[in-house]
């Protein structure tokens, strides 16, 4: 197996601000970069047309692309049907940041798909998603949602259900192994036709846990990084650990990617550790093992 993706890292898992971190992202090796997309610097009515083209040009001068924007807006993702409009309108103007700088891809999480089809919080979720999928796809884009809250299946027997492809899928295997205990591999070939973005990402899982417990749900706490990267450091439930160091099987999920055609980018995250830097490079130094 001889890998051909491009290497992506995102910019915010260095900690030092998005113009250090394209640096960074430079000096370990990656083709691309994702960037967080939702509030402060990179907030898109903070940025400018002139900003764009010049944030745009930056990045370019690098010699690096843009893999993605993440534009998880947090919260109850989608499942809250009074928020969703202005939900809505947030990530629309963040796909066309993202198109203004060169990616038609958003990454973002929707919130726990439920198992009840037929409740509200699905209808929501099915409301919101398919206007966000005609947006993108009028567009030529694609919000992507993050793999791990739900098992794979379902999130497919979900987008089944719109009209479009705009929304598809950002494959992440560690936040299947570690909070749902999927099968990465088998997941894979069930997403085949909507995986447009990947993670590259490690863990462990050390018990069950109900998945709104992690991600947030309409009667649990909203979904919160700053919990999420708490409890992937404690490694009471389940731990994130650097690549190859975990149980997500890289062999052969690698091999699952080519044996679907899968051509984008493989984008390093790394939520936790003291040394992020470090771990980006020897993550770059993993991957480029395939190659």
């Amino acid at each position: 197996m001889k890998l051909t993706n491009k290497i992506g890292v995102i910019v915010d898992s260095f900690g030092v601000g998005v113009r250090e971190g394209l640096r960074k992202a430079k000096e370990v090796g990656a083709d691309g970069v994702q960037i967080y997309a939702v509030s402060g610097e990179m907030d898109p009515a903070a940025l400018t047309a002139e900003a764009r083209r010049e944030l745009k040009a930056y990045i370019a001068s690098l010699g690096l692309e843009i893999s993605a924007l993440c534009g998880d807006l947090g919260g109850h993702g989608f499942q809250d049907g009074a928020a969703n409009p202005a939900k809505v309108e947030k990530s629309k103007r963040i796909l066309d940041l993202a198109l203004d700088l060169g990616t038609n891809i958003v990454t973002t999480h929707i919130g726990i798909v439920p198992e009840d089809t037929n409740g509200e919080v699905y209808h929501n979720m099915q409301t919101a998603c398919e206007e966000l999928g005609q947006y993108a796809k009028s567009c030529g884009a694609y919000f992507a949602i993050e793999t791990g809250p739900e098992r794979s299946a379902h999130l497919k027997s979900f987008l089944d259900t719109l009209s479009t492809n705009g929304v598809s899928v950002n494959f992440d295997p560690a936040n299947m192994v570690m909070v749902t205990g999927d099968d990465p591999v088998e997941g894979v070939r069930l997403l085949k036709d909507y995986i447009v973005h990947t993670h590259v990402k490690d863990g462990i899982r050390f018990r069950e846990v109900d998945p709104r417990e992690v991600y947030g749900a309409l009667g649990f706490e909203p979904m919160d990084h700053g919990k999420i990267a708490q409890m992937v450091t404690s490694g009471e439930i389940f731990k994130e650990v650097p690549l190859g160091e975990g149980k997500v099987p890289f062999d052969a999920y690698f091999a699952a990617l080519q044996e679907i055609g899968y051509q984008g980018y493989l984008t390093i995250e790394r939520e936790v550790g003291v040394q992020p830097e470090v771990d980006i490079r020897l993550a770059v130094d993993f991957i480029r093992r395939y190659k």
